[in-house]
C-alpha cells in the first residue's frame, strides 16, 4: 500500500482483496495466471461490456489471430481494465495516480528540511532508501529511463545522501562521484543546482547568474515584467529573487561538504556550446547588474523584497500550496525564513504540511512527487470509461462528473493580467486556484459534455458554458494556445543566463491547441468558427515536412500527431485532407516489429530520433488513436497495435510501463504519470472496438 500523508494513493490492493484464485491460461505457454474479480458488480459489467461469460475472459490469444477473435481478445481485455479502474476510485469520485520524476525533488526536500532543522530521522532514512534505490549501474541518476544519467540530478542526489548522512567512502556514492568529476563536476551543473549549493556554502553566489528581486517593481504594462515568465518560471523566480538579494549561507561541518565534487577547474565556466550575439548581450548584462548589486540602493531594494513577499504571501493558496508545483513551493518557503518567519507562522506551516501531501511512501521508500495530477487523471479516466461504453449514469461516473465540476476555477489568477475574461478554466491538482489551464480545461469540458446526461439539475451545463468561453478566450493572436497564459512569447527570455533550463516561457503548443479544438468539436463548433479556422491554420503551420507534430507536453511526436488527429475529427476535418494522410502515413512508417509504437525522450534533443523508442503502451495507445481518427480502423498498423496492447495486459487489467511519456520541460524534465499506461490503452481498445463492431 502507498500512503500520500493522510491521502489515499491509488493502488491494485484494494483489488486484490476482492480476487479468486487464477487459472491458468490455454493459450499462454509461460502458463501465466488470468484472475477474475469476486466484486459484486463484476460478472454484470463484464457480461454488459463483452456479451461473454467471464470464464471466457481467462484467455489471452495468441498474435495473428483473425479479426473475430481479435475484436473478443480485446473486449476481454478492455473488461478488466475498466473493472480495474471502477475498483480504484477514491469515494469522493476522483482517481489519482503517481506522477513520477526524477530525485531532485525528494533531494531538494531533504535540503530544505536541513536548513529548517526539521529532518525527521524515520522519514530521513526511508528518503535515503529511495534515493539509493534509484541510482542507475554507472552511479548516476538521470532524467528517465535508460538515459544514462544526468549530472545536475546527480550533484543534487549525492550532496542530500551525504547531508542526510550517507557515508561518501560507500560504493554508490564513491560511483556518484565518478560519474559526476567525469561529466565536469559543479561547474558543468545547471543554474538550480548551484543555487541550492550556495545555500550550503558549497559554491559562490558571484558565480550565479543575476535575477534581482527589484524585477517584481516593474509595472505589469512595462515592455517586460515578472508575467512575461511562464506561469511556472513567474511562481519560482518571484520567492527565489528574494533568497538570491539575501545570499544566505549554512555553515556545514566539513565531513558534510562536497569539495570532491569539484574537478580542479571549477572557476565559474564550464565547456557551453558557441553562444548567439544574444547570449552575449545578456552576459554583458549580467556583469553590470552583478556591479549594482554589490551595493544596491537599498530603499529600492528593501522595497522591492516587501513587494516580493506581499506576492508569496498574496498567490499562497488557503491548503498551503503554491502553484501547486514544487519549485514554487520549496523557495516560498525558504525565502519566508530567510525574512524570519518562524515555523510556526500559518504560512510557513501550511506550506509545510502541503509538501507533505506530495510525499508517497512504500517499499520504495519516501519521496516527493513535483506536483499531483487528480483533475488530470479523473477527466481521462472518465474517458476511457466512456469509450469503454460504460454509460454516463453509471454511479462511478456520475460522481466523478460532480467532484469535477465542484473543482472548477471561479476565482482571479494570474492570467488575468492579460485576458479580462471571466474564469471558467480547471487546474491540475486538487487545489491551484491562481493557475487554471487550458490542457486540462479542454480536456475536462470534452469529458463533461459526454457525461453531462448523468448529471441532474443543469450543473454540467453551467460548467460547460463557463469553460468553453474562458479557454476560447485564451487563444493567442498567432491562432494556437499555450498552457496556463496568454501571449507568453518573448523568446529572448530563454537566452538570459538565469534561463540555462530554456523554460522560462509558455508559448502557444500543437497538443494544447488541438485539445481545445477537440473541446470545440465536441461541443458543437464547425470548422467555420472563427476560433476554429485560426486554429486549425496555427495547425498547419506547425506540421512538420514529414507529416508528424511535436509534442509540448507528451513524448513527444507521436503525442502532437495523436492530439492532432483527435482534434482535426472532432471539428470536422476530412479524414482524407492531404495534411491528415501525410500524418497517417508517418505513424504508420514508425510502428515497430512486435506491434507497438515507442518514442525516445531523446527526440527532443535530436528530431532525427521522432517516433523511434522502445513500444511502450501509452504511446501505442497515442498512434493507435491517432490512426483511428483518421479512419484507419481497418488497417494492418491498428490491428496490430491492438494485438500489442492485448498480448501486453497484466492479469490485474493494468499494463507495465518503465519509460517516460509525459514531458514537463524539454530536454530538461520528464514525467512518468502512472495513470497514463492503463487509461490510454483502454482508450484506444473502448474506440476500436466502436468502430470495428463488437460481432
Amino acid at each position: 500500500m502507498i500512503f500520500v500523508s493522510g491521502k489515499r494513493q491509488l493502488s491494485a490492493d484494494r483489488l486484490e482483496s476482492e480476487e479468486l484464485e487464477g487459472t491458468p491460461c490455454p493459450d499462454r505457454e509461460d502458463g501465466v495466471f488470468q484472475k477474475e474479480l469476486a466484486s459484486p458488480h463484476t460478472s454484470k459489467a463484464w457480461s454488459y461490456l463483452t456479451g461473454l461469460p467471464p470464464a471466457h475472459l481467462r484467455a489471452v490469444p495468441p498474435p495473428g489471430q483473425d479479426q473475430r477473435s481479435l475484436n473478443g481478445s480485446a473486449r476481454a481485455c478492455m473488461a478488466r481494465g475498466v473493472e480495474y479502474f471502477l475498483g480504484i476510485q477514491d469515494p469522493e469520485g476522483y482517481w489519482w495516480a503517481e506522477l513520477e520524476s526524477n530525485t531532485t525533488i525528494t533531494s531538494e526536500y531533504i535540503m530544505l528540511h536541513t536548513i529548517l532543522g526539521t529532518l525527521d530521522p524515520r522519514r530521513q532514512a526511508a528518503m535515503v532508501s529511495y534515493l539509493l534505490g534509484q541510482q542507475r549501474d554507472n552511479g548516476a541518476w538521470g532524467l528517465y529511463h535508460d538515459d544514462g544519467g544526468d549530472l545536475s540530478t546527480t550533484v543534487e542526489t549525492y550532496f542530500a545522501l551525504k547531508l542526510a548522512g550517507e557515508d561518501p567512502r560507500s560504493e554508490p556514492m564513491a560511483r556518484a562521484r565518478a560519474f559526476v568529476l567525469e561529466r565536469g563536476g559543479i561547474a558543468a551543473s545547471r543554474v538550480f543546482t548551484k543555487i541550492w549549493l550556495a545555500l550550503f556554502g558549497q559554491y559562490k553566489w558571484k558565480r550565479i547568474p543575476s535575477m534581482p528581486v527589484e524585477v517584481v517593481l516593474l509595472p505589469d504594462d512595462f515592455v517586460f515584467n515578472i508575467y512575461e515568465f511562464s506561469s511556472w518560471a513567474r511562481g519560482t523566480i518571484v520567492p527565489l529573487s528574494i533568497v538570491m538579494a539575501l545570499r544566505p549561507r549554512l555553515r556545514l561541518p566539513r565531513e558534510l561538504q562536497i569539495p570532491e565534487l569539484h574537478d580542479g577547474s571549477d572557476h565559474g565556466s564550464c565547456k557551453r556550446k558557441p553562444l548567439s550575439p544574444t547570449h552575449r548581450f545578456f552576459l554583458l548584462l549580467d556583469r553590470f547588474i552583478k556591479q549594482y548589486e554589490r551595493r544596491p540602493i537599498q530603499v529600492l531594494r528593501k522595497r522591492a523584497i516587501q513587494a516580493a513577499r506581499d506576492w508569496v504571501l498574496d498567490h499562497q493558496e488557503e491548503s498551503g500550496d503554491w502553484a501547486g508545483i514544487q519549485p514554487p513551493m520549496v523557495y516560498s518557503i525558504l525565502a519566508l525564513h530567510y525574512l524570519g518567519y518562524p515555523l510556526e507562522h500559518p504560512a510557513v506551516a501550511r506550506g509545510l504540511r502541503a509538501m507533505e501531501d506530495f510525499c508517497l511512501e512504500d517499499v520504495q521508500g519516501l519521496r516527493m512527487q513535483s506536483c499531483i495530477s487528480p483533475v488530470w487523471d479523473t477527466a481521462l479516466t472518465a474517458l476511457a470509461l466512456l469509450d469503454c461504453g460504460v454509460a454516463p449514469e453509471h454511479p462511478a461516473l456520475r460522481k466523478a462528473a460532480e467532484w469535477l465540476i465542484e473543482k472548477q476555477v471561479l476565482t482571479g489568477g494570474d492570467w488575468q493580467v492579460k485576458n479580462c475574461c471571466p474564469p471558467g478554466g480547471w487546474a491540475f491538482e486538487f487545489v491551484n486556484s491562481k493557475y487554471p489551464d487550458v490542457d486540462d480545461s479542454a480536456v475536462v469540458l470534452v469529458a463533461l459534455e459526454r457525461l453531462k446526461s448523468g448529471v441532474p439539475g443543469g450543473k454540467a451545463e453551467d460548467a460547460l458554458s463557463r469553460g468553453l468561453e474562458w479557454c476560447l478566450s485564451m487563444q493567442c493572436q498567432n491562432g494556437g494556445w499555450a498552457a496556463f497564459d496568454k501571449e507568453n512569447t518573448m523568446m529572448v527570455l530563454n537566452r538570459i543566463p538565469f534561463a540555462d533550463n530554456e523554460a522560462m516561457l509558455d508559448y502557444p503548443t500543437a497538443d494544447v491547441s488541438a485539445r481545445v479544438i477537440e473541446a470545440m468539436g465536441t461541443l458543437g463548433y464547425a470548422m467555420d468558427h472563427p476560433a476554429g479556422r485560426r486554429g486549425m491554420d496555427f495547425l498547419r503551420k506547425l506540421q512538420e515536412d514529414d507529416g508528424s507534430w511535436w509534442g509540448r507536453w507528451g513524448v513527444n511526436y507521436i503525442y502532437g500527431t495523436w492530439s492532432v488527429l483527435r482534434g482535426l475529427k472532432a471539428i470536422g476535418e476530412d479524414p482524407g485532407a492531404p495534411w491528415t494522410r501525410a500524418a497517417v502515413r508517418w505513424l504508420k512508417a514508425h510502428q515497430n516489429d512486435d506491434g507497438g509504437w515507442g518514442e525516445t525522450c531523446d527526440s527532443y534533443r535530436d528530431p532525427g530520433l521522432c517516433g523511434q523508442g522502445p513500444s511502450t503502451a501509452s504511446q501505442t495507445a497515442w498512434a493507435v488513436m491517432g490512426l483511428l481518427a483518421a479512419g484507419e480502423a481497418e488497417s494492418a498498423e491498428v490491428k496490430r497495435g491492438i494485438e500489442y496492447l492485448v498480448r501486453n495486459q497484466q492479469p490485474d487489467g493494468t499494463w507495465e510501463e518503465a519509460h517516460f511519456t509525459g514531458t514537463g520541460f524539454p530536454n530538461h524534465f520528464y514525467i512518468r504519470y502512472h495513470n497514463y499506461r492503463n487509461c490510454f490503452p483502454l482508450m484506444a481498445l473502448g474506440q476500436y472496438l466502436r468502430q470495428v463492431g463488437t460481432e
